[in-house]
């Protein structure tokens, strides 16, 4: 049983339900060009309207900082939220508070929708002010957070709102959270993590903390240069943060402490520039050319961490595996990514994954949706692998106020 409420504990009939969501979606042109946040958010909206609540959603979008700025208006969001909706009417609300929220939301009608517009259009909200918060629940019976995306931040929408209503967690932030423990803190083993990315100095906090959970550490990308290069590995003209060897030491001394294997790449795909059609070479660990850059993970590097995934039931991945963007540099993370998935689909693997970058990789390898989970949090994602407490979930961990049937 969660350790907070869910919808499952609401009575929203005839209710004023406030969503948070998260509609900061990409846009170009005034056009939405990836409605994944928008879709993911359509089963909390349809199961609450479904039970005859007034559904009132509130979002972010951009960084206005506490002023109106019409390109980061949420007016734009209102049709293709209708349209994920199944083309329900959502009516849009020019402000979140106040007069014209009030008139808005007294208009709707039990099932109906309305769109709020830019919480951070007031100073309030990234300031936790206690009065922005009781102007939103003013118009609220029930408050409901679907923005896990948005849980690291302690934020007026996310956080002081909750000490003034009845608080749950929606289907989003539920299964966020569920997947999230099941790979992380009650995983099952050999349970498994994939790193990859550029720097190791964003992420030290998560490095030890996966170490201290799970019995295996694979590291990729350019920041297993920073782990080859602290072993005395001459990594050539690969991106390395050379400042960072002792750190990397450390974590490899915190891995053996908890009998968490690490696993480094064995051999590379090399270039003298990072650029499509350039002259590559397959090289061992240890014989990088001096002018040559580290790009991708090599294939037996790859075929290594494929037959470590073959013995695992759990894997939690964040970040590529080499420069995946510049293809051939996507090798590497393509069979990773493939195997995984195959393994997800046949049982054998519970597998989660998150990050900006890891979200690209895995929509370039074309197996985003065959993963038990992909998260779209990008900082509450990595804040949460690190081992931090999220002021949203804890915020929702110990309201007062929630109603139980």
């Amino acid at each position: 049983m969660a350790d907070f409420a869910t919808l499952d504990n609401l009575d929203v009939s005839g209710k004023r339900v406030l969503v948070r969501a998260d509609l900061n979606v990409p846009m170009k042109g005034g056009a939405v060009t990836d409605i994944t946040r928008i879709a993911r958010l359509v089963p909390t909206l349809t199961e609450l309207a479904g039970k005859g609540a007034r559904v009132i959603v509130a979002s972010h979008f951009g960084r206005p900082r506490g002023k109106a700025v019409s390109e980061m208006s949420l007016r734009p969001l209102a049709g293709p939220l209708s349209k994920a909706l199944g083309d329900a009417a959502v009516v849009f609300a020019t402000d979140c508070v106040g007069e014209e929220a009030k008139k808005t939301v007294d208009g709707l009608e039990p099932g109906g929708f309305v769109l709020l517009e830019n919480v951070r259009f007031h100073a309030g909200e990234e300031a936790n002010d206690p009065g922005f918060a009781a102007a939103l629940a003013a118009n609220a019976d029930l408050y409901v957070n679907d923005a896990f995306s948005c849980a690291h931040r302690t934020h007026a929408s996310t956080h002081a709102v909750v000490e003034l209503l009845p608080a749950a967690a929606g289907r989003l932030m539920e299964a966020e959270l569920a997947a999230l423990a099941g790979a992380l803190e009650n995983p099952q083993h050999p349970a498994a993590a994939i790193v990859g990315g550029a720097k190791i100095s964003t992420k030290l906090n998560l490095l030890g903390n996966l170490c201290r959970r799970l019995d295996l550490l694979a590291i990729g990308g350019a920041m297993a240069n920073t782990f080859l290069h602290a072993q005395g590995v001459d990594v050539g003209n690969s991106l390395c943060e050379h400042d960072m060897a002792e750190a990397a030491r450390a974590v490899l001394g915190q891995a053996q402490e908890a009998s968490c294997e690490i696993m480094l790449p064995v051999d590379a795909v090399v270039a003298r520039e990072l650029a499509s059609g350039v002259i590559t070479r397959i090289v061992a660990i240890g014989e990088i050319p001096k002018e040559a850059m580290i790009l991708d993970v090599g294939p037996q590097s790859t075929a290594d961490l494929v037959g470590h995934l073959e013995t695992c039931k759990s894997v939690v991945w964040n970040g590529p595996l080499g420069a995946f963007e510049t293809p051939p540099f996507d090798a590497g993370t393509n069979a990773v990514a493939e195997a995984a998935a195959r393994l997800t689909r046949e049982g054998k693997l519970i597998s989660v994954a998150g990050g900006g970058d890891t979200v690209a990789a895995l929509a370039h390898a074309g197996v985003i949706n065959d993963l038990i989970y992909v998260s779209t949090a990008g900082g509450a994602f990595l804040e949460f692998i690190e081992g931090k407490d999220l002021p949203g979930v804890i915020a929702l961990k110990t309201a007062t106020k929630v109603p139980v049937l």
